[in-house]
């Protein structure tokens, strides 16, 4: 039946309209690009992009940084479905755990195409090289966001071939595996947030709240994603999402983005109002630092984005409207995705440990890699959500499944 249920879904991504394929050839295209860039990036070395000895975290780990994010926010339909069984969310609750396996896998990406030579990666393979587990963060981090794979990986395969087979998920298996998500999508930002906080030379970083801030800023950009994917699953599919559904759930990142702007204002008040002499990274971040005036314009540009965003999510009446509510996710999206990029990486490299500023700027070839790595991420998005949605609606069943609308 499993052999029956994957040729299944094989024949469902390769069918669509002209529409759906040319997004798929969009998206290819971009794929090709990018790995011609990462060739070329391999074959020049990392001197083929904007990084040096001052900026050796730039564009490639900021985003990351944001994705990790982006994959924690499942965590935000979870809680609700499956611990206070709110139905109308419980139904869109896998498009979470759909996100989180596409984000995680782009994690991945980045941070292959971060390291230079991808042999620099053999020391984390057992046998070959060691983890360094417990002393390393870094270690911790590998494990936490390959387990959170893993974990969400299990969860969407178990319950849409259980749902394939027109049986509900044995709840003894699931709903463990399920609450177990909750506390690995906390951990994963968690340790991310910890790999730049326990960097004792990197004063930027080094703050008490940066794991609430990280956490904070991932309950809004994911669920963003996800409710401009909900209204565009309910126009051009049979999908049922209740307007109670889209509304609560922009109702839960309004409160987020709240409490993001506020440990966000904690921070600047903390680093202005001390005027020590680490405020320099914060100064640089937001004014510039005499003739470097590269960074503030994107940070200004994040705050309104977020501010705005906020304000729009605050207010029910933009709240539940639709043009409104695309505004603001799309708004929501581009200010964390520079907060965490730009105004997270750069900053706390610049001035470097010995006041150097050298003013990054991503270069062509690291743009070109990062839309190759989004585009793969985007790719694995839509294929599973072209399987999973005729799951869910009961179109695409095995013909020897009972009829009838199956719980779960």
């Amino acid at each position: 039946m499993f052999v029956r249920f994957v040729t299944g879904s094989i024949r469902i991504v390769t069918r669509g309209n002209a529409l759906y394929w040319t997004w798929i050839v969009a998206l290819l295209a971009m794929i090709t690009a990018g790995v011609f860039a990462y060739l070329h990036q391999y074959d020049a070395g990392l001197q083929s992009t904007s990084m040096r000895d001052q900026v050796s975290w730039a564009f490639y780990i900021g985003n990351f940084t944001f994705l990790v994010g982006v994959a924690a926010a499942a965590v935000l339909l979870v809680i609700p479905a499956y611990v206070y069984q709110w139905k109308p969310i419980k139904e869109v609750a896998i498009l979470g755990e759909l996100l989180a396996i596409s984000a995680i896998s782009m994690c991945g990406l980045f941070v292959f195409v971060d390291v230079g030579s991808p042999l620099n990666l053999m020391h984390l393979v057992p046998g070959i090289g060691r983890l360094n587990l417990p002393s390393s963060l870094l270690a911790w981090d590998v494990l936490v966001l390959n387990g959170y794979l893993v974990l969400n990986f299990t969860i969407v395969t178990y319950l849409l071939f259980s749902l394939y087979r027109g049986t509900s998920p044995n709840h003894r298996i699931f709903t463990p595996l399920v609450l177990l998500s909750i506390p690995a999508a906390i951990g994963i930002h968690t340790v991310t947030a910890f790999l730049y906080n326990g960097l004792a030379a990197r004063p930027f970083w080094n703050s008490a709240i940066l794991a609430p801030r990280f956490i904070a800023s991932a309950l809004c950009s994911g669920p963003a994603v996800l409710l401009v994917l909900m209204m565009l699953l309910r126009r051009f599919t049979r999908f049922e999402i209740t307007d109670t559904a889209i509304w609560k759930i922009a109702e839960l990142m309004a409160y987020a983005m709240g409490f993001n702007l506020f440990l966000l204002g904690a921070e600047v008040f903390k680093e202005f109002y001390s005027n020590t002499e680490h405020v320099v990274h914060a100064r640089y971040m937001f004014l510039g630092l005499g003739e470097h005036n590269a960074l503030p314009p994107f940070l200004w540009t994040a705050v309104a984005c977020s501010v705005i965003a906020f304000l729009l999510f605050l207010v029910p009446k933009t709240r539940k409207n639709p043009v409104t509510l695309v505004i603001g996710c799309v708004l929501i999206y581009a200010g964390v995705y520079i907060e965490k990029g730009m105004g997270l990486v750069i900053p706390g490299m610049t001035p470097d440990t010995l006041g150097e500023i050298y003013e990054y700027v991503p270069s062509t070839t690291e743009v070109v890699v990062s839309l190759g790595v989004f585009s793969v991420g985007f790719l694995l998005f839509t294929l599973m959500v072209k399987v999973a949605t005729p799951i869910m609606l009961g179109e695409f069943r095995d013909a020897s499944a009972p009829k009838g609308e199956i719980a779960h």
